[in-house]
């Protein structure tokens, strides 16, 4: 079962690792409110590089933020930290085709592999919990300027974006915490102990009789041969 659970979470995991590429590379990371608005005819959205502007005919502009350093500071802050998701997922997902025991690669030890499986779990774990820091973080400034009633800015919710980095975070946790589950099970016992090889001491009953007899013979032959004729009257 533990082959079936590990080989799984790597599936899991290499799924988060394909999502967070996509939520990082997707548009829409949030996307300009409408509410209070009579009329609107202008849709802004963002993510982590660009910003977009649309208008009511699909003609939609595009410009990347002019200047790392004009950024603010929690922009700054989830580009490093989705780029070390990715980065540690990767990592996790070479580890974890080495470390899986369905997957003969060398002459790797079944201890081994489980050592191997157990660091690419912890790592896709590790790049769940940056990918879903970085976009908690990223939603918590989009509610905070949009309830902010001081806020004069343009006003965002929540893009589809974000949804996806959080199901992405998600499942990279789970497939590791699958992956990594084999370095919890017992070492593997020997299928087919082996046992010392004696010679049975048990005689055939018919075999020990005639040798018996043929021993006391032997015994009073010589016991015979020790004296001689003249000891007997």
């Amino acid at each position: 079962m533990s082959v079936a659970v590990e080989t799984f979470g790597f599936f899991m995991a290499a799924l988060g690792l394909l999502m967070l590429g996509v939520t990082l590379s997707n548009s829409y990371w949030r996307v300009s409110s409408v509410y209070g608005s009579v009329i609107t005819t202008t849709t802004i959205f963002e993510n982590l590089w660009f910003s977009c502007a649309t208008d009511s005919m699909g003609v939609y502009n595009c410009r990347e933020f002019p200047s790392l350093l004009a950024l603010s500071g929690y922009i700054q802050a989830c580009r490093a930290l989705m780029i070390t998701a990715i980065f540690l997922g990767f990592l996790g997902l070479f580890l974890g085709m080495v470390g899986l025991r369905c997957i003969s690669i060398g002459n790797v030890e079944l201890s081994r592999k489980a050592k191997l499986a157990a660091t690419a779990g912890a790592l896709h774990i590790l790049a769940g919990f940056c990918g879903m820091v970085a976009i908690s973080w990223y939603a918590f400034n989009i509610t905070q300027e949009f309830f902010d009633p001081l806020y004069q800015g343009t006003k965002y919710e929540l893009g589809p974006a974000l949804y996806l980095g959080w199901s992405a975070s998600l499942l990279a946790i789970l497939g590791g915490f699958c992956l990594g589950s084999g370095c919890c099970r017992a070492p593997d016992a020997d299928p087919a102990p082996r046992l010392a090889y004696g010679a049975s001491a048990v005689q055939s009953p018919g075999l020990a009789d005639p040798l018996s007899s043929a021993a006391l013979d032997e015994d009073d032959d010589s016991t015979f041969g020790k004296y001689g004729k003249n000891a007997y009257v």
